[in-house]
């Protein structure tokens, strides 16, 4: 759930008001559900669709009865989280049989085989399309989260780490990256931010032919030869106000080219202006 938090908005806004408030834990969700609560859709994975629960004005779908309902009570940051966090439990409890480890192993071991050239694009679609049906998840915050679960797992849990590494979190900041550099343009891959990231050829595809052909272990002999999250968080940190803070919208004015002259990658940049690009 941490790691599900930082969307729609800055990560030291998430961070600070989890810091803060806290955020909600298995347990206290297993300790709700099990007095039984009214409300249809928290009795199961599947009733739950169209929960509807808005924090600030205190609806839902099932107005007669929210005063008794555990969802609400949780404080998070907008009632999108609190919804999020019912739905995972959910998935977890009725999906996976209340193992989350065994039900991510079971699904990278029906997708590994056979070792032809699509493999590591089945195994993580075998765990991310089922996941992107859990309520106010994106595929950005399911990649990022997936991806330090992955590669965090023992090294007897091989699947893990080998699909870990290729999890790529595309936001508008790589995204944008790879619009003002031009590359998107020069892999005939123009589109929008959003679904069309991880779609054939979108940023996701682009990062992958990227990172095939960088070996990251000359950057830390740790690292496997092909490392496409690394590649991404690269582009991330140049980008990021936290991280290098070079290549974002407070640096470049979004309506012209790029006049920044020190930037590393200035010779082979395009300096596309991205207002205009979309």
């Amino acid at each position: 759930m941490a790691m599900l938090s930082y969307q729609g908005v800055s990560d030291r806004v998430a961070s600070g008001y989890m810091g803060q408030h806290g955020r909600a834990s298995w347990h206290e969700i297993e300790s709700a559900l099990a007095s039984k609560p009214s409300c249809p859709k928290l009795q199961s994975y599947w009733q739950f669709h169209g929960c509807r629960y808005h924090k600030t004005s205190s609806t839902c779908a099932e107005p007669d009865h929210i005063a008794r309902c555990p969802l609400p009570t949780h404080t998070l940051r907008n009632g999108r989280l609190n919804q999020t966090a019912y739905s995972l439990h959910l998935f977890i409890r009725d999906i996976a049989d209340n193992d989350l480890a065994g039900w991510i192993e079971g699904q990278l071991a029906s997708a590994a085989v056979p070792a032809d050239p699509g493999r590591h694009a089945r195994m993580r679609h075998a765990l991310l399309d089922p996941l992107r049906y859990v309520y106010g998840v994106s595929d950005k915050v399911l990649s990022m989260a997936l991806s330090v679960l992955l590669m965090a797992a023992p090294k007897n849990m091989g699947l893990w780490a080998e699909v870990g590494v290729g999890m790529v979190a595309i936001d508008t900041l790589v995204h944008n990256f790879l619009v003002r550099t031009g590359i998107l343009r020069r892999f005939n891959a123009d589109h929008f931010y959003g679904p069309a990231c991880y779609q054939p050829n979108g940023c996701a595809d682009i990062i992958q032919a990227v990172a095939n052909e960088i070996d990251a272990r000359q950057f830390n002999s740790r690292f496997p030869k092909i490392f496409p999250r690394f590649v991404q968080h690269a582009i991330w940190r140049y980008c990021a106000e936290n991280g290098l803070d070079v290549c974002n919208g407070n640096r470049i004015n979004d309506g012209a080219r790029c006049d920044n002259v020190y930037c590393q990658v200035r010779p082979v940049c395009d300096r596309t202006a991205l207002r205009k690009e979309q």
